[in-house]
């Protein structure tokens, strides 16, 4: 915008300033021929008048020769008697005409030649003649041009500069605005602006403001909510694993009370998270190696009571990414339980964390199992064989965090499953 408007300005001005200098430099240009051309006449009629009184020819010569040193060019005299006194010329027939009476001033490739007729009493009419070169002509017009052009181009770059200021004060609340969207669309709704620029701009800016206050609002009313509703189920979860101990102990004593501490777990964590989560601008950090690292211990032990060959990649440069630990705990969990559950127990897999790009951390689960269709991968499409249902928790905590999921297939034929998230700075 601020290029367009300084181009603007520079295309404005610039035919401006030509609608005003071009008739400028053509009158510089008339009026010094004008001025030469009217030096030329007054010479000659000043000579004029004292060859019309002056009779001594020695007395005439030297104010010839003395005209001749001041004039705008070669200054000739035409006597009566056809003898020519000053500088060299021919008669021609504009010596004839002005012979007649009549001063003129006559236009060629050289310049201007000025004629004044001198009545000499007793003698007849002589003529006097100034030649006036080009380059006396046009005197100073180069230099007054220049100038012209100069002062033209300075109020062009003036126009552009003044444009441009004025445009930034437009731009640049737009800009902040921009930025301050993308931090929201990031997640950071602290984010404010400060109203500024045209009055327009400055109410588009108290408009934002007022937007992310209210989103802030709305999403702090739904995971309270979600939170509310989560601790209402503590409730009737305590209620079954009070009947839950009181079974008969034994295994399936044992396993019923595993899952119920589970599932408390599971509800505290939501109600953890979601409140954590209201805090205007609150993002979550966490270091994905690291929370690898710690929950791959547990899927290591199984795989060893399995038979199942576990093998493990993890590169340990901090990559802090914006999700809670229990969050990449349950990507972990979410994968894994995919490939233990719909795989034979023998069946080899391979947990890698790596860095395709800097400002890139990629988590990668495979295994080489039969795999699965990738239509089969979304919400609620989760069947007897197939794990849409995770892979779709696994899409949507990705996404939350500003990553993407792929699903291909494995150099072994099987399920290669990749989250790939950006590294927080």
């Amino acid at each position: 915008m601020r290029a367009r408007l300084a181009l603007m300005a520079a295309a404005t001005t610039s035919m401006v300033v030509i609608a005003f200098v071009v008739p400028l430099a053509l009158a510089v240009r008339t009026i010094a021929a004008n001025e030469a051309l009217h030096d030329a006449d007054v010479q000659a009629r000043s000579l004029a008048a004292a060859i019309a009184t002056v009779t001594d020819g020695a007395v005439l010569s030297d104010l010839i020769r003395s005209a001749n040193a001041t004039s705008v060019g070669p200054l000739s005299v035409f006597m009566p008697g056809g003898q020519v006194l000053g500088a060299p010329a021919t008669v021609d027939g504009d010596v004839t005409a002005a012979r007649t009476g009549r001063a003129f001033t006559t236009f060629g490739g050289d310049g201007a030649r000025v004629f004044v007729p001198v009545v000499i009493a007793g003698a007849g009419t002589a003529v006097i003649e100034v030649a006036v070169p080009e380059s006396r002509l046009h005197r100073g017009v180069a230099t007054a041009w220049a100038i012209l052009g100069a002062a033209g181009l300075a109020l062009i770059l003036l126009a552009v500069l003044v444009a441009d200021r004025i445009a930034r004060g437009m731009v640049s609340p737009a800009l902040a605005l921009a930025q301050a969207a993308r931090d929201v669309a990031r997640g950071d709704l602290g984010t404010r602006v400060t109203p500024d620029g045209p009055p327009e701009m400055a109410e588009v800016g108290r408009a934002f403001n007022l937007l992310v206050a209210r989103i802030g609002h709305l999403l702090a009313a739904e995971r309270e909510a979600a939170a509310d509703l989560s601790h209402r189920l503590r409730t009737p979860l305590t209620a079954l694993r009070l009947d839950v101990e009181h079974m008969p102990a034994g295994p399936e004593s044992d396993r019923l009370t595993a899952g119920m501490v589970a599932m408390e777990s599971a509800v505290t964590g939501v109600i953890g998270r979601m409140r954590r989560r209201t805090r205007d601008g609150d993002r979550p950090s966490t270091d994905l190696a690291a929370a690898v690292h710690d929950r791959i211990g547990f899927w290591t032990e199984l795989a060893r009571e399995q038979g199942r060959e576990l093998q493990v990649s993890i590169d340990h440069a901090p990559a802090a990414v914006a999700l809670e630990k229990d969050e990449v705990e349950t990507l972990v969990d979410e994968l894994l339980t995919n490939v233990f559950a719909h795989t034979a127990d023998t069946t080899a897999c391979r947990v890698v964390v790596e860095f395709p790009q800097p400002d890139r951390v990629r988590l990668v689960v495979e295994d080489d199992g039969p795999g699965f269709a990738r239509e089969l991968v979304g919400r609620g499409e989760s069947q007897a064989e197939s794990s849409g249902l995770g892979l779709d928790i696994v899409s949507r905590i990705a996404e939350g965090a500003g990553g993407s999921l792929d699903v291909v297939r494995s150099r072994g034929g099987g399920a290669r499953v990749e989250v790939v998230l950006p590294v927080s700075p």
